[in-house]
């Protein structure tokens, strides 16, 4: 399983659990890894492998093994790229057509997982929800919630270049 996870929210902790329903281990692979402090990417490496880490039950801990491996930005290697970080797999679980497409073509099985609640279980929604003040907490494990927290969550965002909402013009909050 390859995702960014900027943040790791419940969405993703839901498809990690159906995936350990359907096989024995799981690999998780942390993807950007080299990237942080952005808008897209705003976690390091370290800290989303913290949030994934301390949402899990002891466990899943026991049968999970989280691995962040740097893009490569050529399609075309990205397999063998993934397979040059990890121990062999069998199964590939993903609901990106691109990353079922290339599995796929690499002859893996390939297997699609559940989505949850995709437009509020967004890592883009939560940032977004962060940076304009709305609740963002529920979305996301409690470790995760205070982790973010303690990072002074906003500011980084903020100072990674994202923008708060403008508010309307005439407009007025009561």
């Amino acid at each position: 399983m390859v995702g960014r996870f900027q943040p790791f929210h419940k969405g993703h902790l839901s498809v990690i659990r159906d995936a350990l329903k359907r096989v024995d281990d799981l690999i998780v692979v942390i993807g950007s890894a080299e990237d942080s402090h952005t808008d897209k990417n705003p976690f390091t490496a370290g800290e989303r492998f913290q949030m994934l880490l301390s949402s899990l039950t002891p466990e899943e801990r026991r049968r999970i093994l989280i691995i962040p491996v740097r893009d490569v930005n050529r399609f075309s290697v990205w397999v063998n790229h993934i397979e040059s970080y990890v121990p062999p797999f069998d199964v590939v679980f993903s609901n990106s057509d691109l990353t079922r497409s290339l599995f796929s073509q690499a002859g893996y099985e390939v297997a699609t997982t559940k989505v949850y609640n995709p437009k509020e279980y967004s890592a883009t929604e939560i940032r977004r929800r962060i940076v304009a003040g709305e609740k963002w907490r529920h979305l996301v494990p409690q470790p995760v919630a205070r982790m973010l927290e303690a990072l002074d969550v906003k500011q980084r965002l903020l100072d990674a270049g994202m923008e708060p909402p403008k508010s309307r013009s005439g407009c007025r909050a009561r």
